[in-house]
């Protein structure tokens, strides 16, 4: 099942939306919002792996004492 509004995302539809990002930000800004776009993706993956580690600890944590 793929989300409604990735199915008709084409090529035109793809230029047409950097084209309005160019105009609205410039061609100055562009690399400043990717940059800080990266940040947060980053961000947000080391957050994710870090909630991971938690729940493996504690499930390392549970399994002794399910055993005894």
């Amino acid at each position: 099942m793929t989300p409604l509004f990735i199915g008709g995302i084409g090529m035109q539809e793809v230029l047409l939306i950097a084209l309005v990002v160019l105009l609205f930000f410039g061609g100055r800004k562009i690399p400043e919002l990717m940059k800080g776009i990266g940040k947060g993706v980053r961000s947000f993956k080391e957050g994710m792996s870090n909630v991971e580690k938690e729940i493996e600890e504690v499930k390392e944590i549970k399994e002794p004492e399910r055993k005894a």
